[in-house]
């Protein structure tokens, strides 16, 4: 067999060998990937459970930011670096919308509920103060014995639960544009750090192919050089 000939079949082995490998790196990837996260769960009915609900959002959150950290150190260990990449990632959104929706809900059964007992207080103390001048007006007032002035009316309390009211919501929605700010600023930092991190696994990526197509050319280099049998 000529060196040619050996050479011609070397390299369709090589061929061979890396479709192979190809098939089986894509099984394995298909393999890994897990069925989507559930979908948000059923309405709020209670404080108590808005409260269980934002408590599980945050810890989930933890769990999700875990489980990519050690999902994308997997990947760099794959040969398709970043299509392992991209699913985590895809993966990760996903998760994280779910989330989200969930973190809304529970807030908005609460700002909800908040509104609601305040406006049922009121009336309450509104019905109350109708009924206290209701009776005084039914019982005939007592002669006096000297002329006096009437006295003006008694201020309704509802009132004074309004301005109150009015305070503290005045005070939330400052606290509530304050902590939005952070929030803000922390997304700001967290989306800096992902972008440095996806140039990171980018270089490496790079690097790694390279790594690849020069073993690939060397091994092919190695098998024309060997002599015929």
């Amino acid at each position: 067999m000529t060196n040619n000939a050996q050479s011609s079949l070397n390299a369709q082995s090589c061929l061979r060998a890396a479709g192979a490998l190809v098939l089986a790196l894509l099984a394995a990837c298909a393999s890994e990937r897990q069925a989507p996260p559930p979908a948000p769960s059923s309405p709020t009915t209670s404080v108590a459970q808005a409260d269980e609900r934002l408590a599980a959002v945050a810890a989930e959150r933890a769990a999700i930011a875990a489980n990519f950290a050690a999902r994308e150190a997997v990947c760099y260990e794959k040969f398709f670096v970043n299509n392992c990449l991209d699913e985590a990632k895809e993966r990760r959104r996903s998760a994280e919308a779910v989330q989200r929706a969930i973190e809304i809900e529970a807030e908005h059964f609460k700002r909800k509920f908040k509104v609601e007992e305040r406006d049922r207080q009121m009336a309450e103390a509104e019905a109350r103060y109708q009924e206290e001048e209701a009776r005084a007006a039914a019982q005939p007032p007592a002669a006096p014995k000297t002329p006096t002035a009437v006295p003006p009316p008694r201020p309704s309390p509802v009132a004074k639960r309004m301005a109150r009211h009015d305070q503290k919501v005045q005070a939330d929605a400052a606290k509530e544009a304050a902590e939005a700010s952070k929030r803000a600023a922390n997304a700001a930092a967290y989306e800096e750090r992902r972008r440095k991190s996806e140039e990171r696994q980018k270089e490496v990526a790079k690097r790694t192919a390279e790594r690849e197509a020069k073993r690939a050319k060397a091994e092919q280099e190695k098998a024309a050089g060997q002599p015929a049998q």
